[in-house]
C-alpha cells in the first residue's frame, strides 16, 4: 500500500526538505531530489510509521473498551436503596 497524500502535503513537505537540506546540510535541493527523496521516504518509511500508528490506535482503543466496564455500568435494582 502506498502513502497517497495531497498535493497541498507533498508540495509543503517538498518545501521543507529543500529548507532542511539548505539549513543542516549546507546544501541546496532542487524540487527533482526533493520530490525524490520524499518518495523514499513514504516507500521505506512511510509504511513503519502506518503501522505503529495503527498499532498505537489499537491500544488507546482497548484502553478505552477495557473502561466500558467501569464507566458504562449502572448498579442494578438499586431503586429501594436509595430511598
Amino acid at each position: 500500500m502506498a502513502i497517497k497524500l495531497s498535493k497541498e502535503v507533498e508540495e509543503r513537505l517538498v518545501g521543507s526538505i529543500q529548507r532542511y537540506c539548505s539549513k543542516n546540510l549546507d546544501e541546496e535541493v532542487g524540487e527533482l531530489k526533493a520530490r525524490l527523496f520524499l518518495d523514499y521516504c513514504l516507500r521505506e518509511i512511510g509504511p513503519s510509521v502506518y503501522n505503529q500508528a495503527i498499532q498505537d490506535a489499537q491500544a488507546a482503543m482497548q484502553d478505552k473498551i477495557a473502561e466500558i466496564d467501569t464507566t458504562c455500568y449502572e448498579h442494578e435494582f438499586s431503586y429501594w436503596q436509595k430511598k
